[in-house]
């Protein structure tokens, strides 16, 4: 008795730092992915492309607001942001003190479920469930409407069943996306057609990365797209990666960069919060992405690793 009761006792020791280490450790370790895909058209130049997703703000949290405008620093070409900004009725000063800077540059965004809804508990063990099997719990609606207005007011282009032409750093980005299909709104009919030839870069733009949105948009010819949603797991194991995806993604294409279909590249960005509810992360830190695209002369097919890079920035600890 005396051997089985120190076993549990150093398993409920194990058990209890790491989760104060996911909670109160790797949550606040900010880190900047870095990744380089070849994407454009022939005689392009180097695009530098800031990937944003999944900030999950609450009022208080000043530290990520700090840390996030400082990516202004990287000065990229464009910023890409995915969605679910909120997680608070009265985030929208925080997110806005958090984007600041960025939303001098050229920007573009899309929506997610918690951009409309608040967050709610919910039973831990729903993490495990797939998908497609679980019942959808809605918060609150939260001031989505206050975002988009200030958003769109300093420039930054609302992709939400879009289509727009952007110029970019030289290059001719044709770009387009879609309303969030985690919680079915998307339409992409609203969107389907080929991309420009004459442009240079086709980019698709949406929240959660559904298997059926991506093959619309690679069918489409687009050459990239970025998402988000999938927190790259949140829990991760070591040497496993993530457990579940929360959508229809499979595992390995939970975080980063990687190959769909014949031509396309996905980015998928493991975020930078967390739901008030579940606020632990393990193997998986919180980032941002530095893209930089490039010819696709310079890199191998879409079924190629490209080169990636992950360091953390900054770690400051401490939000309140």
């Amino acid at each position: 008795m005396n051997t089985l009761g120190r076993i549990l006792l150093a398993t409920g020791a194990l058990g209890a730092s790491t989760l104060g280490y996911a909670a109160g450790i790797e949550r606040r370790h900010w880190t900047l992915r870095k990744a380089t895909l070849p994407v454009l058209a022939e005689g392009s130049p180097r695009l530098r492309v800031l990937h944003v997703s999944d900030l999950h703000m609450t009022p208080n949290q000043l530290s990520k607001q700090r840390w996030v405008a400082g990516l202004d620093e990287l000065e990229p070409d464009l910023v890409v942001n995915t969605g679910d900004n909120l997680a608070h009725p009265q985030a929208v000063p925080g997110v806005l003190r958090a984007l600041g800077p960025l939303l001098d540059r050229p920007g573009v965004f899309v929506f997610g479920s918690n951009d409309y809804y608040a967050p709610k508990p919910k039973n831990p063990a729903r993490y495990l469930v797939p998908s497609g099997k679980k019942k959808r719990i809605r918060g609150e609606p939260l001031p989505w409407r206050d975002l988009r207005a200030a958003m769109t007011e300093r420039g930054w282009v609302d992709l939400t069943h879009r289509r727009r032409h952007l110029n970019v750093g030289g290059v001719s980005v044709h770009a387009a996306g879609l309303d969030d299909p985690h919680l079915k709104r998307d339409r992409y009919a609203e969107i389907a057609g080929r991309t420009p030839e004459d442009v240079r870069l086709g980019l698709g733009v949406t929240h959660s990365p559904e298997p059926r949105v991506l093959d619309s948009f690679d069918g489409d010819g687009y050459d990239l797209v970025l998402a988000g949603h999938t927190h790259g797991g949140q829990l991760c194991l070591p040497g496993f990666g993530a457990i579940v995806t929360n959508c229809e993604l499979d595992r390995a294409r939970a975080k980063g960069p990687s190959g769909w279909g014949a031509h396309m590249r996905l980015h998928v960005s493991a975020g930078l919060g967390t739901s008030p509810y579940a606020p632990v992360r393990f193997a998986c830190p919180p980032e941002a992405s530095l893209l930089t695209l490039v010819p696709r002369s310079e890199g191998g097919g879409p079924g190629t690793v490209p080169s990636v890079e992950g360091a953390p920035v900054e770690d400051r600890v401490g939000i309140r």
